[in-house]
């Protein structure tokens, strides 16, 4: 077309033999898609065996994207961390994971998506040096994640459709107020019309007996300390 422009008519297959000898024709870089392979759904009789993780969107007043990281306790469907930001890195993702982590221990494993801060490097050394099992879904099988999917559902329903956040901290305000009203006094149909704090303390109290011991709330959100171990003798 160039050369057309130029007032010279010359054979397109001549041209191209041309241009392909003279070394001009650039390979496109195909895109690397990350394989997965869809592994069968454990079945999961306590806390802390699978924690679900994913991201949920929403936008501020002024119009400024921002997005909320979930963290759902994949057995008794306890939220336990709903943190709001404009972006998140995998070091803010694993701060958060750490903080959870000391006042609950850690999990068995962790199911998320394949999005870059959840299999950066960082992200991915943080895990093995942890013993956390990862367990990625297949790309474009959000059903694979199902927990935090439908945790995701009532979080847009009850709270972020129904919200205007006029800044950034108002936001978090009002999420982490839905958290505490998610676990303290929503009921679950899946867990028996109770609520995942009280569904928590009876699997806790199945699972140890009576005295509990360490298992207590650590904060106002109503998420449990799971021991390790029962309580000696």
């Amino acid at each position: 077309m160039l050369v057309e422009r130029e007032g010279e008519r010359v054979n397109h297959k001549r041209l191209w033999r041309v241009y392909r000898e003279a070394g001009l024709c650039l390979k496109r870089k195909k895109r690397r898609h990350c394989v997965r392979i869809g592994l069968p759904r454990t079945v999961l009789t306590g806390a802390n065996q699978e924690w679900a993780l994913d991201f949920a969107h929403d936008v501020l007043a002024a119009g400024r994207n921002i997005r909320v990281l979930s963290v759902v306790d994949a057995f008794t469907r306890e939220c336990l961390a709903l943190e709001v930001d404009t972006g998140f890195a995998s070091r803010r993702v694993t701060r958060v994971l750490d903080e959870i982590v000391s006042r609950r221990g850690r999990p068995q494993a962790i199911r998320c998506d394949n999005g870059p801060e959840l299999t950066s490097r960082h992200f991915l050394a943080w895990a093995l040096d942890c013993k956390i099992e990862l367990r990625h879904i297949q790309p474009g099988k959000p059903t694979q994640n199902a927990h935090v999917e439908s945790f995701h559902g009532r979080l847009r329903e009850e709270c972020l459709r129904v919200s205007w956040f006029t800044n950034l901290f108002d936001a978090r305000r009002k999420v982490s107020d839905w958290r505490v009203e998610y676990n303290e006094q929503r009921p679950h149909s899946s867990l028996g019309y109770k609520t995942p704090a009280e569904f928590a303390r009876a699997a806790l109290t199945q699972s140890y007996g009576k005295d509990v011991g360490s298992a207590h709330f650590e904060n106002a959100a109503g998420v449990f300390n799971f021991p390790t171990a029962p309580a000696a003798g």
